[in-house]
């Protein structure tokens, strides 16, 4: 009697332990199956979207299982400031051609913020990269805000020359008071002046054979002394 009454009592047990397992390997598929819905969740939904332009230092393909790449982005507002470090993955490998072929030049990258995802395989941040174009560079060093000055008195035009504008090089001309050169009597001097021209006629104080001098034109004729 007591062996088949235990017989029935050790089926229960087994079927009772048995149930447990698969209630257990149920639960397990579920959890992993919400693991999996979430992650398709986060992965495929943006918490935000943007650009960042700058300058691409460094993009590294790394991981132990999963491999992303990651990348740093200088950004720099002005020139001459200390530069903003942007920290970005890709999960695509054509996207990441393309940010290699750009490399160090100043790029716009596109980029989707994800929040939420529970392990870095997926990538070190939480922005990635889904574009790239280049963008015009800017100048690192202010350019100067006008030419150099000319130095003081030099004319435009005319290197190294002293003279003002306005005012006039030429020497002066020739029979002036003061010149030495004959064509203009010289006040004070004793030296004759020229005659009229186009008249053949010796000017005032010219000497005259015999003696003498010539009286000034227009004058009456009179005795030498």
């Amino acid at each position: 009697m007591g062996t088949v009454g235990s017989a029935p009592r050790g089926a229960a047990s087994r079927a009772r332990s048995g149930s447990w397992g698969v209630k257990l390997l149920a639960i397990l598929i579920v959890l992993i199956l919400l693991f999996l819905g979430y992650c398709y969740m986060v992965l495929h939904w943006s918490y935000s979207t943007g650009e960042r332009a700058g300058w691409v230092q460094k993009l590294s393909h790394k991981g132990w299982i999963c491999k992303t790449w990651e990348g740093e982005l200088a950004m720099m507002s002005m020139p001459g400031t200390a530069p903003e470090k942007f920290y970005f993955t890709i999960m695509d490998d054509q996207v990441a051609a393309a940010v290699n072929r750009l490399n160090g030049h100043r790029v716009s990258l596109s980029y989707e913020q994800k929040v939420g995802i529970p392990t870095n395989c997926f990538g070190e941040t939480e922005y990635y990269v889904v574009g790239v174009r280049p963008v015009e560079d800017i100048p690192l060093v202010p350019a100067p805000s006008g030419g150099a000055a000319a130095p003081a008195g030099t004319s435009p035009g005319a290197p190294g020359s002293s003279a003002t504008p306005g005012q006039s090089s030429a020497p002066p001309a020739s029979g002036t008071s003061g010149s030495g050169v004959p064509g203009g009597g010289v006040p004070g001097s004793g030296m004759p002046g020229s005659g009229v021209p186009g008249t053949g006629m010796p000017g005032s104080g010219a000497p005259v054979p015999g003696g003498g001098t010539a009286p000034p034109a227009g004058a009456a004729p009179g005795k030498n002394p």
